[in-house]
């Protein structure tokens, strides 16, 4: 293909430009100033450390993973700084995971910006996320949001000004079988309406929201789980768990051809 006259002046240009610099091309991977905006409680002076009982919880973790794939322990870290924190991930947090995991910052940033577990923002004590794909969509997942914003006088993507409570419509959560729902925190309020969602707003307003079953949920409608009417009729038993040696990782490091063998594929 011919390059126009224009477009060969350009790259001349530019060619020459990096002889005069007499510099070789550098491909940067991220920085902490073009990762994120500083604010008064989030910039490179920040300070973040684990406290010592969650570092006996970090090198637990670790202790999980051969010495050569240390950085598989990031994403439980981040989750640990996150919660450690309030719910979000300051700048300074990450930098800590990736001094612990051995990697670059740009590593550990890469991961907090992908997965939407993470908060790079401050939110609430009581983070709402709204799913709103088409199960919960309808069966009434919209109401559910306008019936949050009228009552806490928030929009989506907001948080109270007495930092209580934070909104967010996310994208499907897993719990179809029970729509409308809403993940609060760790936990998954469903078979929502709006009655009962007011009724959750105001027991978390007085710090007393009912906790949820064994299976990590509260249907707000009286059922058990998602069981039908007739209740459970399947997966009477729990099966056994695969035997993992416990000194598989004796030696400190492992051959990457036998980590399935290792974590018991």
């Amino acid at each position: 293909m011919m390059l126009s006259t224009r477009a060969t002046q350009l790259a001349r240009s530019a060619a020459s430009r990096l002889l005069l610099n007499n510099k070789p091309p550098v491909r940067t991977m991220g920085t902490a100033k073009s990762f994120h905006l500083d604010s008064p409680d989030n910039n490179e002076t920040t300070f973040f450390d684990f406290t010592e009982e969650n570092y006996e919880r970090a090198n637990r973790i670790l202790r999980k993973y051969p010495d050569n794939y240390r950085q598989a322990a990031m994403i439980p870290l981040l989750d640990l700084a996150q919660r450690q924190n309030g719910g979000w991930l300051p700048l300074a947090a990450m930098d800590k995971v990736a001094q612990i995991c051995h990697v670059a910052p740009v590593r550990v940033y890469e991961v907090a910006s992908f997965y939407t577990m993470f908060n790079r923002t401050p939110v609430g004590k009581y983070f709402m996320q709204v799913c709103g794909t088409t199960p919960c969509m309808i069966c009434g997942s919209e109401e559910i949001m306008q019936t949050i914003e009228n009552h806490l006088g928030i929009k989506n993507g907001q948080t109270t000004k007495d930092g209580m409570f934070t909104l967010l419509e996310v994208e499907c959560l897993g719990a179809c079988a029970n729509a409308p729902m809403v993940q609060i925190n760790d936990d998954y309020y469903e078979c929502l309406s709006k009655d009962t969602m007011i009724e959750l707003l105001e027991l978390m307003k007085k710090d007393k929201l009912p906790p949820v079953g064994k299976w990590g949920s509260l249907p707000m409608n009286g059922q058990v789980s998602c069981e039908g009417p007739l209740g459970k009729s399947s997966l009477f038993t729990v099966p056994d768990p695969p035997k993992v040696d416990p000194d598989r990782f004796k030696e400190g490091n492992v051959d990457p051809a036998s980590v399935k063998e290792h974590m018991a594929y």
